[in-house]
């Protein structure tokens, strides 16, 4: 059983549809790929889209995207990512870099 999830372009704010399994793992919606990280295409089989690591967006080129009340609109062509949540040997892993906390400086001296 699948539902259809929207998700909004961190660039231009356009939202892109997708049907995806009602258990959900998603961590967040990046500009940038987190390194390491493989991304499926939005048009991937459902299995193959789901193991992956994320889902890979090109804003407007991977279907119909629409304004936030549901109108169609031009998507910005820039790409965004949708990262899911990463477990290894049963930890979970953090995004690089962390999607909370606000900003992290790396100072070396």
């Amino acid at each position: 059983m699948t539902a259809t999830v929207r998700y909004t372009c961190p660039h231009c704010g356009s939202v892109t549809s997708i049907e995806r399994p009602l258990d959900l793992a998603d961590r967040s919606v990046t500009k940038r790929s987190q390194p390491g990280w493989e991304y499926a295409a939005p048009d991937d089989p459902l299995e193959q889209r789901e193991a992956a690591d994320g889902i890979a967006f090109v804003c407007g080129e991977d279907g119909p995207v629409t304004d936030l009340e549901g109108a169609p609109i031009e998507g910005c062509g820039r790409p965004f990512y949708l990262n899911f949540v990463r477990y290894e040997q049963g930890v979970e892993l953090e995004p690089d870099p962390p999607t909370y906390g606000g900003p992290r400086f790396d100072f070396m001296g």
